[in-house]
């Protein structure tokens, strides 16, 4: 009302003051209303924040200080389950039994939700009455009730007067935030987020956290029911086979787990392999391109979630990891969704992967009759943190010159980009690696942000005849080739996200 009031007065100055400008010209006029816009506007902005952003300002810090666990956990590091037990007062309705449900349903938004809380309680001086427990944040008193709300109260006969109400709160009723924020020191940062692979809890814990990691992990553990395990990511990376070490914060040491992405079941031991739930979108977006009988090469396959899904679609794959753990899970994975004879495996290197059974199935396939090679070929890198330096291998693999109408393999390689401008990045490290420019179905595809100022991007090109061959040379036969057909155009543009 305040508002429209001092809008209603403003335009009533306006007014009069237009008024006195009657028959007489115009330009005074409107140079008022220039003049006095732009304090209309600062006016209008004033109350939006003043009447909107102050409250729910106000509403937030009242949230957290209402619900904050015992200060005297402030600092632990051993958790105590016990120590965080606090009483606070709450407001609250004295309800006959036979209305509770009405009036649940109609103040659903306004009633107390927290975890593991009864939000009707016994009323100590009547059998037949309740307390309705309410939410202090939204109604603190009987002036806090809206008018539709006041109506309702009337309709079922409930005293609007609002009961004060002392709540009990233990560790079971605050949040994972509420009581990581309330142990570690004022103003640090609170990690509660986490990967979850299956049973297991996945974290990346910030220096400042390590005091607190073990406390962290049990909270964590309790917060989430079927997480029996939670893990931490340490700075050490297994320079063979390039996994992340981890440390066990809290639960039971079984790594061996069990996941299911995009329909597709996985297990593997995940202290021994790489699985990343946040590419379950780029494992799908890459396997949106193959379409049946088409062949795959995942020189990095690791447990298989390109290749098994490929095979799924009824390509013809072969996939490679140097791990051999990685090597029997692929095995095991391919058996557990019955593609084991769709999927030939191999654990080598990968250089050694291209520069043997690529080169001998590419050769095989290339030298087939044209009306035979209706089926694409494709060849994922996904090893973003070396992948790009693999590009070299693909110099002069095949002998033979091509041939009219010869389609290349599409190579999806992975890389990440600390650059400014990721894509140009990535494009000039490949090309860089390949000894050539890769002008033919370019893109570049933003997979997903992995830190501050670092990404993870995906490049797919079709690969240069004058790379893969050896002594190529521009014959009018080998320029003829036909263009190739270019990728989806949400797939052109670096603009996309996948997880």
């Amino acid at each position: 009302m305040r508002i429209l009031w001092r809008a209603y007065v403003w335009s009533v100055s306006l007014h009069q003051k237009s008024h006195h400008w009657v028959g007489a010209k115009t330009t005074p006029c409107i140079g008022y209303l220039r003049q006095n816009y732009s304090e209309l506007l600062r006016f209008c902005a004033f109350q939006r924040q003043y009447f909107c952003a102050i409250p729910e300002m106000l509403e937030t810090k009242v949230d957290v200080e209402l619900y904050s666990p015992n200060p005297a956990v402030r600092g632990m590091t051993v958790l105590n389950r016990s120590a965080f037990k606090r009483t606070i007062t709450v407001p609250a309705f004295t309800v006959k039994k036979d209305i509770i449900h009405r009036l649940m349903k109609s103040l659903k938004n306004k009633v107390l939700h927290r975890p593991g809380l009864k939000r009707v309680v016994d009323y100590p001086k009547d059998e037949d009455k309740k307390l309705v427990l309410l939410d202090p944040c939204k109604i603190s008193c009987q002036e806090s009730l809206e008018k539709d709300e006041l109506l309702l109260l009337e309709e079922l006969d409930i005293n609007p007067q609002i009961t004060k109400y002392d709540l009990d709160l233990s560790y079971e009723n605050f949040k994972t935030e509420e009581i990581l924020r309330a142990v570690l020191p004022e103003g640090q940062d609170v990690t509660s987020g986490f990967s979850r692979i299956g049973h297991i809890a996945h974290m990346n814990l910030r220096e400042h956290q390590l005091p607190y990691k073990n406390l962290i992990g049990e909270v964590i553990m309790d917060k989430n029911p079927g997480i029996t395990s939670v893990v931490n990511k340490t700075n050490t990376i297994d320079t063979t086979y390039r996994n992340f070490q981890m440390e066990i914060l809290a639960g039971d040491n079984n790594m061996i787990t069990k996941v299911r992405e995009n329909n597709i079941s996985y297990e593997f031991d995940f202290s021994k392999v790489y699985w990343n739930p946040r590419l379950s979108t780029e494992h799908e977006r890459i396997i949106g391109l193959l379409k049946s009988g088409d062949i795959l090469f995942d020189v990095f396959a690791g447990v298989g979630p390109f290749a098994i899904p490929a095979a799924k679609k009824n390509c013809t794959v072969f996939a490679n990891d140097l791990n051999p753990e990685s090597h029997k899970w692929l095995l095991h994975n391919c058996k557990l969704n019955k593609v084991d004879k769709k999927v030939q495996t191999f654990n080598m290197d990968g250089r050694d992967f291209i520069t043997g059974t690529v080169k001998e199935q590419l050769a095989l396939h290339l030298m087939l009759p044209a009306e035979e090679k209706k089926t694409s070929v494709h060849i994922v890198m996904n090893l973003p943190g070396l992948a790009v330096e693999f590009l070299d291998a693909f110099q002069g693999l095949l002998d033979e010159q091509p041939s009219k109408n010869i389609i290349l393999p599409t190579v999806h390689c992975y890389s990440f980009s600390k650059d400014d401008n990721p894509s140009s990045d990535i494009r000039r490290r490949a090309e860089a690696f390949l000894g050539a420019s890769i002008d033919e179905c370019i893109s570049t595809h933003l997979v997903r942000n992995v830190a501050p100022n670092k990404e993870m991007m995906c490049i797919s090109f079709r690969i240069p005849a004058r790379v893969v061959y050896k002594n190529y040379s521009a014959t009018p036969e080998s320029t003829d080739e036909p263009s190739p057909k270019r990728l989806r155009r949400d797939e052109d543009s670096n603009e996309n996200t996948s997880n």
